[in-house]
């Protein structure tokens, strides 16, 4: 199975190393796509959106189907479930299930976050005490100084533009939620008294949660975990 890694606000690719040796003993074939903007040596955000990075994704599908491949598993994480959720919308016929990393999938018109601090065109990672307290849980002073290291701003468009969805085929795809800093019963109750950040939630045809408690950021506080947590959704190879 080709699984695609999509990882979420201030993290590239190569953040997604610690979680994939499982599934790559598996069998799976892992591609952990670093979108664009997002690149070391990356220039100036302006121009670059949320539709930017949906696209990467779909040219990395349409790739991969072009090669013979299956459809694949795609896995977003924190913001990076909004583009996950986009793409499967603009190729549901590519998308054999959908793993969303503590996080959901938003609805036609949400944005992923608005309130974030900006500079010009990009969203550097902010201080610490910007987040809540169940982000950060087992963060500590070692992985804060390691996420800093790695970390690479963020277009301010991904967070701030409204995602565009026009296929009900996704309601189709099996989703599964690895769920960190929120348990399962959160979410099965908002889906029970319709809360209306839910309603997506509520049209899915299929959908698991799985709890791994943690922080925001499982791939820094508990990868192999994580990588175990996947592994178990999509099976050997």
């Amino acid at each position: 199975m080709d699984i695609v890694l999509i990882p979420g606000f201030w993290l590239d690719g190569a953040s997604w190393s610690p979680v994939t040796p499982p599934l790559a003993a598996a069998g799976h074939r892992v591609h952990p796509l670093t979108l664009p903007g997002k690149e070391a040596d990356a220039a100036p955000h302006a121009g670059i959106g949320l539709q930017t990075h949906i696209d990467a994704v779909v040219a990395e599908l349409d790739q991969l189907a072009g090669e013979g491949a299956a459809p694949v598993v795609l896995v977003g994480h924190s913001g990076g479930a909004a583009i996950a959720w986009g793409a499967a919308d603009a190729r549901p016929d590519l998308v054999a299930r959908l793993v969303f990393v503590d996080a959901f999938p938003m609805g036609e018109g949400s944005v992923v976050n608005d309130e974030l601090p900006v500079e010009g065109d990009s969203l550097p990672l902010p201080d610490w005490e910007v987040f809540e307290e169940a982000d950060l849980r087992d963060l500590d002073d070692e992985a804060r100084e390691r996420f800093r290291a790695i970390a690479v701003a963020e277009p301010a468009g991904v967070a701030r533009d409204p995602l565009r969805l026009a296929d009900e085929a996704r309601y189709s795809i099996p989703v599964t939620i690895i769920a960190c800093e929120f348990p399962a019963t959160d979410l099965e109750g908002a889906i029970e008294r319709g809360a209306p950040w839910a309603d997506e939630l509520a049209r899915l045809e299929s959908l698991e949660v799985v709890e791994l408690p943690t922080g925001h950021w499982p791939q820094l506080t508990r990868p192999v975990d994580l990588g175990e947590r996947i592994l178990a959704v999509v099976g050997p190879a």
